[in-house]
């Protein structure tokens, strides 16, 4: 089949790379001029296959409260009169139960466990290199009120199979030394060691090259006007380029916090709405006060990733709409974490970005067909596309092709929403 991926961030890429091993015919189209220019740029750099939850959560609606009064607050929330963005935390809201986190958790743990096993596959068959280490995640924890709260994910991951270990203040130093200089800062942590780290830029970057080793054509610097659906089929898209018509069996629609736009007005109501992360990228000036894999600071929601010679310093999450405005008000939180946790470093020679993140409102990315033939969705990983991305590339690949997917993927789909 000729299949278009739109999008070609860490998601679009990997899918197009799997659809091709699978034998279809390929084309990636994005407005940017290259590969993982968005939100893949500098992120976090955390592969979190079992740091892995959703925002919505039991206790997040007071935190939130608590959170617009901090000075380094995690939450930003610019409220506008702007439906989507009030129907979006309507529906997070209605997720903040102790049910449908439990249900929530396991849909993300499960594709996330499925990625990891992906990701060591394509990494053994491509080679490609991305400053990657194995050395998982610590969740440190202040104060011990947040280590108490921790027993609902060590429940979670104990329920899937996924490896832990709540360490105290030693056990944390243990794993990241560099904490022995700010050891009464902390009071334990959670270790999932099977998470990962990695520059996504470069891997998506490394794995575009393979995707067009294998005849994947690139239409970079090429906007999307509309989806071309005809008699409930689509039958490819519609380009601003004098209105050019590219044809195909199939799309996967792979646009992030553009996906809904795209797709609304065929009648499809996808609940994703963009939350904006903010990152640091800092020189690593000496190596025992920087992190040996990533650090997620549970107070600010900060994660602190060892990425080769350095540092990125990834978090936080602004509802404001379609805005990707750099507030000095945001950085000075990165900063203050960063510095806090790991003294030392020069923050001066950092640079200063942010992305949209593709967010639904119950964490779960949506993975599979639409009511309209042919048009399938891989989009809404929020915070978790470095993660899930090579599992949701492997779904999609299956479902294009109308195999059954290796995992269960059915209440991925858009339809779960209703």
């Amino acid at each position: 089949m000729k299949v278009i991926v739109l999008g070609a961030g860490i998601v679009g890429i990997t899918s197009a790379y799997q659809l091709a091993k699978s034998g279809h015919e390929v084309i990636v189209v994005d407005r940017q001029i290259g590969p993982a220019l968005e939100t893949s740029f500098a992120n976090a750099g955390e592969v979190s296959f079992g740091y892995c939850s959703p925002w919505a959560a039991p206790g997040i609606p007071a935190k939130a409260m608590k959170w617009l009064f901090m000075k380094h607050a995690p939450l930003i929330l610019r409220p506008k009169l702007d439906m989507a963005m009030l129907s979006w935390m309507a529906r997070m809201l209605s997720n903040c139960t102790s049910e449908r986190y439990a249900i929530n958790k396991s849909r993300m743990l499960r594709l996330a466990d499925y990625s990891r096993i992906a990701l060591a596959e394509l990494r053994a068959e491509t080679g490609i290199a991305y400053d990657e280490r194995m050395q998982g995640t610590l969740q440190l924890f202040r104060t011990q009120q947040q280590l108490d709260a921790s027993a609902k994910d060590v429940k979670a991951l104990a329920a899937d199979g996924i490896p832990y270990e709540v360490l105290d203040r030693d056990g944390c130093i243990r794993v990241e030394p560099a904490l022995k200089h700010v050891r009464d800062k902390i009071v334990g942590g959670l270790l999932t060691p099977k998470d990962e780290t990695g520059d996504c830029f470069k891997f998506t970057n490394a794995l575009a090259a393979k995707a067009e080793a294998l005849g994947v054509r690139f239409a970079y610097g090429t906007t999307i006007k509309a989806l071309d659906v005809e008699a409930g089929r689509v039958r490819g898209v519609i380009t601003y380029r004098e209105r050019e018509r590219m044809s195909a069996d199939a799309v996967v629609v792979a646009l992030g916090s553009y996906s809904p736009l795209l797709l609304k007005p065929f009648g499809i109501s996808l609940p994703v709405y963009p939350v904006k992360g903010y990152s640091l990228t800092i020189p690593i000036t000496d190596a025992s006060r920087a992190p040996e894999s990533t650090v997620m600071d549970e107070t600010y929601k900060i994660a602190i990733t060892r990425l080769g010679d350095r540092i990125r310093v990834g978090g936080m999450a602004e509802i404001s709409g379609y805005t990707n405005d750099l507030g000095f008000a945001r950085r000075s939180t990165l900063e203050h974490s960063v510095t806090d946790l790991f003294p030392g470093g020069d923050v001066s020679k950092a640079s200063f970005w942010s992305g949209l993140r593709p967010m639904t409102p119950d964490g779960t990315p949506v993975i599979g067909a639409t009511k309209i033939a042919g048009l399938f969705l891989n989009t809404g990983h929020g915070t978790l596309g470095w993660t899930m991305s090579t599992g949701s590339a492997r779904l999609i690949s299956d479902l294009v092709g109308g195999r059954t997917p290796e995992i269960d993927a059915r209440d991925l789909a858009i339809n779960r929403y209703g």
